[in-house]
């Protein structure tokens, strides 16, 4: 098992890569106790069998370039396979500001293809590798030095099966005619919007009940402090200050050190010092904010204008139209698409491109009572009303 440990012997193996057809690429980080992921070993295959060109590249060594890899990212003659890849490219993004490019994601194709929701990679590799994953090395740290042949192992399986499943994948995508609805999907996957967390508006990603303007004002403020200090530290937001406690601040509005120490929930590293500091600041600022520019809580279909029972009915099409075309149900239409359906909403992605073929264009004539839904044995049908 080759180990890459010298910016030479990556940009060996990156020549020779760039004479393949496609690389499969898969990393091993921490992020239990930082902001941005740490990232520990790239593995790397070309085509070829077993342990054959496939290497682990050790990114802990001290200046090791990986600038070779980077320029592979975007040889355009070159596809970079992935599993699941959301995690894996956002490491290569913020290290690098460079997306693969052409990209594959054989969970995503797999979704397509017929194997379920999200399905994991163990599966495809019994699947369609026809071979057993070896987890004993799951729950490693990969940070730790030096690695047994064990963990080595466990790790260069993640991109020696993947050329089996890729390669199978591509070519059912071909004869089926959906590589673009693969292609598709992936462009929000290589889009940098994707990743970069605005802390203006990372308020949104929390839980609330309350629509007090004032309220969400110095929820977002808070938010705000408290991203931008996660990020200037490198430590995972919840270190700074947990959701509940967050919301707890935002309600009780304390002035000082002395009110800011009463709170229930707020752990003990930011009832003093700088941590408490931001957070008196913040609150001040969000008690500042005028009137006119205090956020509104995000309008989602009010549940007593969604038609339950159509919801119901678009929930049966959904399954219908997805056991018929083998595509998983979710990568056609979320729980709430079908709920804005049911409202009345006509903005949402189950309408546009491949999406609308599969299941929109009968969602519609659905809503408008232009066809009904029937069982015949065990499937259900569509059938056209007069």
């Amino acid at each position: 098992m080759k180990t890459i440990t010298k910016s030479s012997e990556l940009k060996d193996f990156c020549d020779r890569a760039a004479n393949e057809k496609y690389i499969t690429i898969d990393t091993e980080f921490l992020r239990e106790r930082t902001y941005f992921s740490k990232l520990c070993l790239i593995q790397l295959a070309t085509p070829g069998y077993d342990n054959e060109n496939a290497v682990i590249v050790d990114t802990l060594v001290n200046n090791l370039d990986l600038s070779p890899l980077y320029e592979i990212f975007q040889n355009q003659n070159i596809v970079k396979v992935f599993h699941a890849a959301r995690q894996d490219l956002e490491i290569f993004y913020f290290a690098s500001g460079v997306f693969p490019s052409p990209l594959f994601d054989t969970q995503i194709a797999a979704m397509v293809c017929g194997f379920g929701d999200q399905v994991a990679y163990e599966t495809l590799v019994r699947q369609l590798a026809k071979q057993t994953l070896d987890k004993s090395s799951r729950f490693t740290d990969w940070s730790r030095r030096p690695l047994t042949d064990a963990q080595k192992k466990y790790a260069l399986a993640d991109v020696i099966h993947l050329r089996v499943i890729y390669e199978t994948l591509s070519e059912q995508l071909v004869k089926t005619g959906r590589s673009t609805w693969v292609d598709e999907e992936l462009k929000n996957l290589v889009s940098p919007e994707t990743y970069d967390v605005d802390p203006k508006n990372s308020w949104r990603r929390l839980k609330t009940k309350s629509n007090s303007r004032r309220f969400l004002g110095l929820v977002a403020s808070l938010a705000e402090f408290r991203e931008n200090f996660a990020q200037a530290k490198n430590i995972p937001r919840n270190r700074v200050i947990k959701d509940d406690a967050l919301l707890e601040l935002a309600s009780n509005k304390p002035r000082n050190f002395d009110e800011l120490s009463r709170s229930r929930l707020l752990l003990k590293e930011a009832r003093k010092g700088e941590i408490a500091s931001g957070l008196l600041t913040a609150i001040k600022k969000g008690l500042e904010i005028p009137e006119s520019e205090l956020p509104e809580k995000p309008t989602k279909p009010d549940k007593n204008i969604v038609n339950s029972a159509l919801a119901d009915l678009l929930r049966v099409l959904l399954k219908s139209c997805s056991e018929n075309t083998g595509v998983a149900s979710k990568l056609i239409a979320t729980a709430s698409d079908l709920d804005a359906l049911a409202a009345g909403d006509r903005n949402i992605g189950a309408l546009n491109g491949w999406r609308f073929e599969v299941f929109g264009k009968s969602a519609l004539q659905l809503c408008d009572g232009k066809i009904g839904l029937s069982v015949r044995g065990i499937k259900v049908k569509t059938f056209q009303l007069e």
